[in-house]
């Protein structure tokens, strides 16, 4: 049996003060759905910094991109808590 990819990505780079802010947002939200969630470091993947470097932080829900610079916590918990 192969586990599902997390339904969140956070996308970030190191140094990134609202990234930080993001990631405690994301741990909040998910401590009450359980859900699991990954980090992608813009500086890892050429793509992604030509993608995303603009706006970081960018939170990924289901792969489409839910917002950046900051998590409406209360939107992503809502949108988690739908039936996918």
């Amino acid at each position: 049996m192969s586990r599902a990819e997390p339904r969140i990505t956070l996308i970030t780079r190191p140094g990134c003060h609202l990234c930080e802010v993001a990631r405690e947002a994301v741990a909040r939200v998910t401590a009450q759905t359980g859900d699991e969630w990954v980090e992608w470091d813009v500086t890892t993947d050429l793509e992604l910094e030509r993608d995303f470097g603009e706006r970081l932080p960018v939170v990924l829900l289901d792969g489409r991109e839910h917002g950046y610079w900051r998590v409406e916590e209360d939107r992503l918990l809502a949108d988690l808590r739908r039936p996918t």
